[in-house]
C-alpha cells in the first residue's frame, strides 16, 4: 500500500472526471453489470422514525433516484422496496464509466450512487459526494469484520490495493483512512471475489486453489479463445495476475504497479492480442456468458452471475478458484452531496432496507454476498444458505429466474464457503496512481 494515498483529502478538483471523459471510448464499452417478508418501517432505526411525518408534511412521497451499474439495479429489487418503503424509487443504471463520469460531474442528477470501491476515491476528490452518518445506519453492527478491518479472519490475508476499510472512514480532516469514525465515505453491501470461467467439455476441471491458475488466460494453448472483461482498471489486475503466474514479469507492489511495471505488462498483452490470442473483450455479463455459449471462448474474466448464465444454458462453465487468489471487490452504496432532507430520509431508509435481509438474499441466489449475511440466512432458507454460504452440496436443483437449472443436487460450490473464499485474496479493485497510464495503454491494447 502507498500511505499518501490513503490519506488523499477530499477536494473540489475534477480533474478524476476529467481523465474520464477523456478515457470514455475505452470504459464505454465496459457494460460489465448487468421474498417473503416486507421490511417493516417500524423496525428502522431513530431517524427514520420522522421518515412518514415528512412524507406527510409534503401530502406525496419523494421519489429516490438511484445511479448506479446493472449488477444490483435490477427491477425484481427495485419493486420490492417500493413495496416495503412506500416511496418512489427511479434506477438509473449504465456501465462502470458512464455512471462514474455521471456521478463526478452530476451530483444533483442522483441521490444514491451503488457502484465498487474502487471508485470511491474519484468521488470522493471530485466532491459529489457527503459522508454517512454510521448513527443512522441500522444494521451497522451487524457489517461483519470484512470491510470494516480488510480481511474477513485476523488469519486471512489482506491482499494488495486498496482494501475497502483503508478508504472507509472519513478522518476528522476530511480524508479517508481505516481508522474508526462515526463518518464514512460508503456503506458497505454487495460484495464477492472475481475470477475466471472455463468451459470444462474442453478444459478439464482442475482441483480449486491447487490447480487452477491465472496463468491460463496466457496460455498459449487457449489461443483465439480467450476473452477479458473490458474495463481498464479491473482487467489490468487479472493480466497482471496472468503474467506473474506465468513466470513472464512481477511486480514490486500488485496493487499499485509502476509506469515501468504498467508499460512492460502491455508490452506483453499487446504481443498476444497481435498473435491472435484474445477472441474479444466482453463489454457486458450478458455478453461474457454469450462468448462462452456460443463456443467463441473456452475461458475469460467472468463474473459470478455470467457463469451461472452459461450454465444455465447447458455449458459446463466452472468459476475459478485461482491458487494466485481472487480479485476482490466490495459494493458502495453512496450519498449525493446535493441529496437533502426527505431525499436524504429516504436514501436512508433505502440503504438500510439493503441490509434488512430480502435484497441480501436475492443476491446471494446470483452469486453475490451482502456484508451483514447473517440477517439473509431466514430469507434464503436452509439449504439455499448452505450451498452458497456455508460451501456444502445442494439438496436440490436450484433454477434461475427464467426457470433454466443453475445448480444440480449434489453440486458443491467451486471454490468452498464463505469463509474460505474470502481467504484467498490476492488484489482489489483499486485505481492505481498509474490509472491514466492505464486507460491510454488499455485502449492501445483493445485496438491492437
Amino acid at each position: 500500500m502507498v500511505p499518501a494515498r490513503v490519506g488523499t483529502a477530499a477536494s473540489p478538483g475534477l480533474a478524476p472526471a476529467q481523465r474520464l471523459r477523456e478515457s470514455s471510448e475505452a470504459e464505454n464499452a465496459a457494460l460489465i453489470d448487468q421474498g417473503r417478508r416486507r421490511f417493516l418501517l417500524g423496525v428502522a432505526s431513530t431517524p427514520l422514525a420522522g421518515f412518514p411525518a415528512i412524507i406527510k408534511a409534503r401530502n406525496a412521497p419523494p421519489t429516490l433516484r438511484v445511479l448506479g451499474t446493472h449488477a444490483t439495479l435490477q427491477e425484481p429489487i427495485r419493486q420490492q422496496a417500493e413495496r416495503d418503503l412506500g416511496f418512489r424509487i427511479e434506477l438509473h443504471p449504465g456501465g462502470s464509466s458512464q455512471v462514474l463520469l455521471r456521478a463526478s460531474t452530476e451530483p444533483d442528477s442522483f441521490d444514491v450512487y451503488e457502484q465498487w470501491s474502487d471508485s470511491l476515491r474519484l468521488l470522493w476528490q471530485a466532491g459529489t459526494i457527503q459522508p454517512i452518518e454510521v448513527g443512522r445506519l441500522t444494521y451497522w453492527d451487524e457489517i461483519n469484520p470484512l470491510s470494516k478491518t480488510g480481511h474477513i479472519t485476523p488469519e486471512a490475508p489482506i491482499g494488495a490495493g486498496d482494501a475497502p476499510n483503508t478508504i472507509l472512514y472519513v478522518q476528522p480532516d476530511g480524508a479517508l483512512g481505516s481508522t474508526p469514525q462515526s463518518r464514512i465515505s460508503y456503506m458497505p453491501y454487495v460484495h464477492n471475489v472475481d475470477a475466471f470461467g472455463y468451459n470444462s467439455q474442453v478444459i478439464p476441471e482442475a482441483a480449486p486453489y491447487l490447480e487452477e491458475s491465472w496463468g491460463w488466460l496466457l496460455d498459449p494453448a487457449y489461443a483465439g479463445r480467450v476473452a477479458l472483461v473490458n474495463a481498464p482498471s479491473i482487467g489490468v489486475f487479472d493480466l497482471a495476475l496472468a503474467a506473474r503466474a506465468r513466470g513472464l514479469m512481477d511486480f514490486a507492489d500488485l496493487g499499485a504497479m509502476t509506469e515501468a511495471e504498467v508499460n512492460a505488462l502491455f508490452k506483453i498483452a499487446i504481443a498476444y492480442k497481435l498473435d491472435g490470442h484474445f477472441r474479444s473483450f466482453w463489454r457486458s455479463i450478458p455478453h461474457s456468458a454469450e462468448l462462452m455459449i456460443s463456443g467463441d471462448v473456452c475461458l475469460e474474466s467472468m463474473f459470478s452471475p455470467g457463469a451461472l448464465m452459461a450454465r444455465a444454458a447447458g455449458v459446463p462453465c466452472v468459476y475459478a478458484a485461482p491458487r494466485e487468489g481472487y480479485r476482490a471487490w466490495f459494493g458502495v452504496m453512496c450519498l449525493s452531496r446535493s441529496c437533502q432532507d426527505e431525499r436524504l430520509e429516504a436514501a436512508y431508509a433505502y440503504m438500510n432496507w439493503w441490509l434488512s435481509g430480502w435484497a441480501g438474499a436475492y443476491i446471494a441466489r446470483q452469486g453475490y454476498y451482502i456484508a451483514n449475511p447473517e440477517r439473509s440466512r431466514f430469507y434464503l432458507g436452509a439449504n439455499d444458505w448452505d450451498y452458497w454460504y456455508a460451501g456444502r452440496p445442494a439438496e436440490h436443483v436450484f433454477t434461475g429466474p427464467e426457470g433454466h437449472t443453475l445448480i444440480e443436487p449434489g453440486q458443491v460450490r467451486h471454490g468452498g464457503s464463505y469463509l474460505e473464499r474470502w481467504s484467498h485474496v490476492a488484489v482489489w479493485n483499486t485505481v492505481m496512481p498509474t490509472y491514466d497510464l492505464t486507460l491510454r495503454r488499455w485502449s492501445e491494447l483493445v485496438l491492437a
